[in-house]
């Protein structure tokens, strides 16, 4: 195989493989329950396969616009419209992409320059801060502290500076499953106000919220949503993360220069599924219950836990549970979880991984999004250690 013998300076040293990547394929090396990344091991609804294989079959198999089909674009700006009272112009203020990633990485691109600061909360996502220092920007990392993960605003104030372009939120909140209140956005309305920041608000999982919460998007808030690039999931809603489809809400000034970047990554994203979501989408039956099919698969998995050794942490959204350790093990939780799905063949993620700076929390996440039986499976195990 050729070798490159030339100088070759990394633009992210510090990054390596995704934590995601390798422990699904420690698992799948194991044949352990795969607990750790997101997804789910149960069907896309057979609706939406139908209808995907409908305009295959119709001749939908081309480019799309670049901003996605308009029939798409102008469902969710109804469902935008209906759920949270705010209206977005489909033609000039909705734009599809291949997922909520991807959708991230433009609205960043598209605001963030050299010496630029944004401010995120860790534990955070993993692509929001390699893909700031990818744009020359400077991530500044406001830490929450467990076991309820709260932001701490009187912290942002002080932070805040003339250099701080974006502020980045995510609710629900992956990894640790809190989710943000009214009473926050009004506190980042309070902090934004007379300023040219930006938000960036990651609400992927908008529509699994549990125990009677009302999901807070930024778009309530008139005060936000004009300053605001807000991120959602097809894949995460649907069931179905490798399609890898999203979409992006912004105002018009701000989404014709995320539109800028979109069409320089991927132009455009898959065709017939976003006319079988299009058509989908009119029926508000086929997304109105998953909040609570995931409680309630969040309350069985915990409910088998119960008498277990682990201490289970509050989770008000997501399909993610953390589970403290600290009555079992004093190791790092990337050694736990390694072991563990070595030794008991269960695999999940240590939320160490998710900090600018390794912290030792004595905390794993665990992915619920699977059939009873996985859940089932996993918990009598986990129990038992």
């Amino acid at each position: 195989m050729p070798t490159f013998h030339g100088s070759l300076s990394s633009k992210l040293p510090q990054v390596g493989t995704s934590i995601f990547a390798t422990m699904s394929a420690l698992s799948a090396e194991q044949n352990a329950i795969n607990l750790s990344q997101g997804f789910p091991d149960f069907g896309v609804d057979s609706v939406l396969l139908n209808l995907v294989d409908k305009y295959m079959k119709q001749g939908y198999n081309q480019y799309a616009p670049m901003p996605g089909i308009l029939p798409l674009r102008q469902a969710l700006a109804a469902k935008m419209e209906k759920s949270y009272s705010t209206s977005y112009d489909p033609n000039s203020e909705v734009t599809i992409t291949a997922g909520a990633t991807q959708a991230i990485y433009s609205a960043i691109s598209a605001v963030i320059k050299e010496g630029d600061e944004v401010i995120l909360f860790t534990p955070a996502y993993d692509c929001y801060g390699p893909t700031i220092e990818l744009n020359g920007g400077k991530p500044v990392y406001i830490q929450m502290q467990p076991p309820y993960y709260n932001i701490d605003w009187e912290e942002v104030k002080k932070t805040v500076n003339y250099r701080t372009k974006l502020i980045i939120i995510n609710t629900p909140h992956n990894p640790t499953g809190t989710i943000l209140s009214a009473k926050d956005m009004l506190e980042l309305e309070k902090i934004t106000s007379n300023s040219d920041i930006m938000i960036l608000s990651d609400e992927v999982y908008e529509h699994i919220i549990f125990d009677g919460y009302e999901h807070q998007s930024v778009a309530r808030f008139p005060k936000l949503a004009e300053r605001s690039f807000i991120v959602y999931s097809f894949g995460k809603t649907f069931h179905a993360t490798g399609w890898k489809l999203g979409y992006c809400v912004a105002p018009e000034k701000m989404m014709h220069e995320f539109r800028k970047t979109h069409q320089f990554q991927v132009f455009a994203c898959n065709h017939p599924m976003q006319a079988a979501l299009a058509e989908y989408l009119l029926d508000e039956n086929n997304y109105s219950n998953i909040g609570s099919m995931y409680q309630y698969k969040r309350d069985l998995f915990n409910s088998l836990l119960k008498d277990s050794r682990f201490e289970i942490r509050p989770s008000a959204g997501t399909y993610f549970q953390l589970l403290d350790y600290k009555a079992i093990s004093e190791e790092k939780d990337t050694d736990l979880a390694t072991r563990l799905t070595k030794e008991v063949k269960v695999s999940s993620i240590p939320v160490s991984v998710f900090y600018r700076q390794p912290v030792h929390h004595n905390v794993l996440r665990f992915c619920f999004a699977k059939q009873d039986e996985t859940i089932a499976a996993a918990a009598k195990i986990l129990s038992e250690i």
